[in-house]
């Protein structure tokens, strides 16, 4: 059984690895960020971690949204429909400006109203200016995504972990010179991080772009005269996405909320979350990495009317996240104060994060599997019970049991955590079960023996 099993690890490892490059890379671009910001001050990290969480609460929708576009087109590719993948490519490019203008004013708002998170005048302060450089590289970053997600469904994967390295050499460098003011350049403190940020999406998005459209390697793909309806699929990266990005949306929607109220505890405590959640976050793009790429074999067997390569491509997805994630628990369990060092030498934030990083080892396996789940769900386009079940999860369970532990059991800051991480282990049950119980339900498909 097992050795049936290995041509799947073989493919989602061979379409995932390039996509966890990318995916890593992206989220070392704010450890980058958050190491160098944390040079600076408590304060400075503190409202840098107010700002992504703010950031990300909204513009997690616009890519989760094109997370759709990646299945669809391995579907179109499975069935080796070139005309239905030229249209894609052109209608996920419209779909991430329409959703970069929605999210653009969304994030302009809350922006100018900081107020309304209460939090310390000096870290409010901070925010509003880092948010709105943030914010004028929206349409970059969902531009670079739209593209990723067409190339990843053509199981084409490299490119954009090669652009994403290059980009984060390029974040890290200019990180450096618009923090410090190196080379002649004015010291912008954290404002400086904003300015790289954004001028290195630009870069990415440009580069990505111009790759696909160029590449004889998607000549076959996109450069297509078709007489297909464009609208109906802008449409239905729309219907299947939208439900996608609102699941993304739930879920770090909690743990934004998380950071909210974690920052009315103090200024300590919130970078204290910062550096945990930023270190849990590199191990969940793992993660998500491994949920592209099973979600690209299932969406693919799904073209094929493959029935057995589906449930096997999923089952495989889940396992290798199982094993990858448990290592990770180990690891933040016996270094998580050599993790910490990384960031700050603080004897008040030092410790709590330290403690943060070893619940962050408890939810490990759950967080892996609930985001593997998500991503060959998608694979089979269900999406509307998954995201359901991310409200229950997050809001219903997570939330509500972590600010009882917070407050009726005075954990604080640990009970936020630990509400949450009860909040993940619900979602990955149910969502595991779901994937379980509708791929053995494909009846369309064909039963395929060894």
């Amino acid at each position: 059984m097992f050795k049936s099993y290995i041509p799947y690890f073989k493919n989602i490892l061979s379409l995932s690895y390039p996509i966890i490059i990318g995916q890593v890379g992206i989220v070392l671009m704010g450890v980058a960020d958050v190491v160098m910001i944390g040079k600076l001050s408590a304060a400075n990290l503190a409202a840098g971690g107010l700002a992504n969480s703010v950031y990300f609460l909204i513009t997690i929708i616009g890519i989760g949204t094109l997370t759709a576009v990646s299945p669809l087109v391995a579907k179109a590719k499975g069935a080796d429909d070139s005309e239905t993948t030229s249209v894609l490519f052109k209608q996920s490019l419209k779909a991430a400006l329409l959703l970069s203008a929605f999210i653009s004013t969304v994030v302009w708002i809350l922006t100018i109203n900081l107020d309304w998170f209460k939090q310390e005048q000096e870290v409010t302060n901070l925010t509003k200016s880092y948010l709105h450089i943030l914010n004028a590289g929206t349409v970059f970053m969902l531009l670079f995504m739209a593209a990723k997600q067409f190339s990843d469904g053509l199981s084409i994967t490299k490119p954009s972990a090669i652009i994403t390295l290059l980009g984060l050499g390029f974040n890290v460098f200019w990180n450096w010179i618009l923090i410090y003011g190196k080379f002649g350049f004015t010291a912008y403190y954290l404002d400086g991080a904003g300015y790289a940020t954004t001028l290195t999406r630009m870069v990415m998005a440009i580069a990505m772009i111009v790759y696909v459209w160029y590449n004889p390697l998607y000549k076959k793909w996109i450069h297509i005269k078709t007489t297909l309806q464009r609208s109906q699929y802008l449409i239905q990266i729309f219907k299947v996405g939208f439900p996608s990005g609102l699941q993304y949306f739930f879920e770090v929607g909690a743990f934004a909320s998380a950071a909210v109220v974690i920052g009315w505890f103090g200024k300590e405590q919130l970078a204290a979350h910062q550096i945990a959640i930023n270190l849990a976050s590199v191990t969940y793009m793992v993660a998500t990495g491994i949920s592209a790429g099973g979600g690209i074999a299932v969406g693919d067997a799904w073209g094929r009317k493959n029935k057995t390569d589906l449930i096997r491509s999923g089952r495989a997805a889940l396992l290798m996240s199982t094993l990858f994630m448990g290592f990770t628990a180990i690891l933040f369990a016996c270094c998580n104060k050599y993790l910490v060092a990384l960031y700050i030498n603080d004897n008040v934030v030092g410790p709590l994060a330290s403690n943060l990083l070893l619940i962050a080892a408890l939810f490990q396996l759950s967080d892996g599997i609930q985001a593997v789940s998500l991503g060959i769900l998608r694979g089979i386009a269900d999406t509307k019970i998954p995201t359901f079940v991310t409200v229950i999860a997050y809001w219903i369970i997570g939330l509500p049991v972590g600010w009882m532990l917070a407050t009726t059991f005075n954990l604080g800051l640990y009970g936020i955590w630990f509400g949450l991480s009860v909040g993940l282990t619900f979602s990955a049950f149910m969502l595991t079960y779901r994937f379980l119980k509708e791929s053995k339900m494909f009846d369309v498909l064909k039963e395929h023996t060894d």
